[in-house]
């Protein structure tokens, strides 16, 4: 287990284009007697409702969706540069398939019974406030839906209150 460290809300500098799109970060839900983690590049963070939020998007085919939506909280974690194998490893195997976070190398851990990945720097522990599917009809572009949707995987985008933050 790391020694992660309180950091309050407003110490946080990140570029969310960067940290998200580009580095990615896992997304874990779950419970100890079961949590799948996914790597995600889809999302961001801000102020919604008068909170401190992040959104990430989840393909209706992905095994983590099943425990965003089954459980209250979940965590985005960010990961340093040397575990862009882990990253994407979990990016393109299913935890149905087996333990997929043991596959990766990585090790995951519980703060306030939310689930995180220890290996991580920074971790945002986030309780979920809403879940939307995105849905064709949603689209005012029509090329999105023919660029990212062929397959009608659908993604549904969960937005979560940032209660905590640790970092290492």
């Amino acid at each position: 287990m790391h020694t992660f460290q309180p950091m309050p809300v407003d110490l946080i500098e990140i570029n969310p284009f960067t940290k998200i799109g580009k580095e990615w970060a896992l997304v874990t839900a779950g419970t100890k007697a079961g949590l799948n983690t996914m790597t995600v590049s889809w999302g961001g963070v801000g102020v919604l409702w008068g909170r401190n939020v992040v959104f990430v998007f989840v393909r209706d085919s992905r095994y983590t969706k099943e425990f965003l939506d089954t459980n209250e909280f979940f965590s985005l974690t960010f990961l340093k540069e040397q575990y862009r194998d882990a990253l994407s490893y979990c990016g393109t195997h299913s935890g149905r398939d087996g333990d997929k976070l043991k596959e990766a190398g990585l090790t995951p851990a519980f703060h306030y019974g939310i689930p995180y990945i220890d290996d991580g720097h920074l971790v945002l522990l986030c309780k979920k406030m809403a879940a939307t599917r995105i849905t064709e009809e949603s689209f005012l572009t029509p090329e999105i839906m023919e660029k990212w949707y062929t397959d009608n995987d659908m993604h549904t985008m969960y937005v979560g209150e940032v209660i905590d933050i640790m970092a290492r």
